[in-house]
């Protein structure tokens, strides 16, 4: 799968503008300011239904306008038919996303159709920040993967919405049948979350460990550890053992969106003993082995953009990523860069260059 050309109108930093893109390699250049993020989030948000970033939809549309539109053809494997795709995002009304003329129901039918993974420099904090930002990361891995997981997420995180509400309300009683009700709604939910993260743990280390050998220069092993409190007791119990905290609290301290990730390099934690350079391999390792994860579950090989990601790697690990990525295993690529020439310096295979 790759991505023929995109056309953005009044998206962010863009008026209206069209991009042509190659099957393989896209460096994305010019001066910092340009658009040359906001090109790479287009093109995840066809793919996402979303901004990478987040935020509110209205920060979206170019300052002054009411719409922001995005086109884009992708082109498919060999006998299926493109797909072209369009979102269109209006002033305080609920976005629409469209595939080949048609208008899903529900955004989460799009997930997984076209796998994506970013890389940007905010990835560091899936290792040096809190453990929501290392859920997110499995979280969206995970979605592009298996329906089923993505539609257990979504009814735990309503229900545990609920169950907060309910837990905070003012009442001089707390309704013991209602709180059971969530309860007993949200276990099966959260016992697949647990066993599906649980694997994928297990079947992404080894190739983490690889790539980040690879970028390394064999320098360094890493590893992922998942931590729950599941894997200790049923979430019956837990919810039991913790309602008087939960009450006092006025939240659920118990469940999977409590879980974490516990990186580790050489068997050291990350965060203590990383250089800045080692935590950017690091990510960038763990982006990869993401990428490879989605590729082996989808008939479809993923795009994957990277933003700016020759800061603070050393000149070594920048030829061995691009040696990394000339490999047949990887599909459509984006890369971002200041500088024009760095990238054609390393890479002896066709790409082209494309200026916002």
């Amino acid at each position: 799968m790759y991505l023929k050309h995109i056309i953005l109108t009044h998206y962010k930093n863009y008026e209206s503008k069209t991009f042509n893109f190659n099957a393989r390699f896209n460096v994305i250049t010019g001066n910092n300011g340009v658009g040359k993020t906001n090109l790479l989030d287009s093109i995840y948000y066809l793919c996402m239904t979303k901004s990478f970033f987040g935020g509110i939809e209205k920060n979206n549309i170019l300052k002054g306008q009411t719409f922001a539109r995005l086109d884009g053809d992708f082109q498919t494997k060999a006998g299926k038919s493109p797909l072209q795709v369009v979102t269109k995002i209006v002033m305080n009304k609920k976005k629409a996303f469209e595939v080949n003329g048609k208008e899903y129901d529900r955004l989460v039918e799009h997930i997984g159709r076209l796998p994506i993974v970013m890389i940007a420099p905010e990835d560091t904090l899936i290792a040096t920040g809190g453990s929501e930002q290392r859920r997110k990361f499995s979280d969206i891995t995970l979605s592009q993967k298996n329906k089923k997981y993505l539609e257990s997420l979504i009814r735990y995180n309503r229900l545990l919405k609920q169950r907060n509400a309910l837990l905070k309300s003012k009442s001089e009683w707390l309704d013991m049948n209602l709180l059971q009700s969530y309860n007993d709604q949200m276990i099966p939910s959260a016992e697949h979350i647990f066993e599906v993260r649980k694997e994928w743990a297990a079947e992404i280390t080894p190739i983490f460990d690889k790539y980040y050998r690879l970028l390394s220069g064999e320098k360094e092993s890493v590893e992922i550890e998942y931590q729950s409190s599941l894997a200790k007791e049923k979430l019956s119990l837990l919810f039991d053992k913790a309602l008087e905290k939960d009450k006092v609290l006025e939240r659920t301290t118990e469940g999977i969106h409590k879980d974490d990730f516990s990186f580790r390099m050489d068997e050291m934690p990350l965060k203590r003993f990383a250089s800045q350079g080692q935590r950017k391999s690091f990510v960038i390792a763990l982006k990869l082995a993401q990428y490879q994860f989605l590729a082996k579950s989808s008939e479809e090989l993923p795009i994957l953009l990277m933003d700016d990601i020759f800061d603070k790697l050393d000149k070594d690990r920048v030829t061995n990523l691009i040696e990394v990525l000339g490999k047949e295993d990887f599909g459509q690529v984006f890369i971002t860069d200041t500088h024009p020439t760095r990238v054609s310096d390393l890479m002896n295979i066709p790409f082209q260059i494309v200026r916002p």
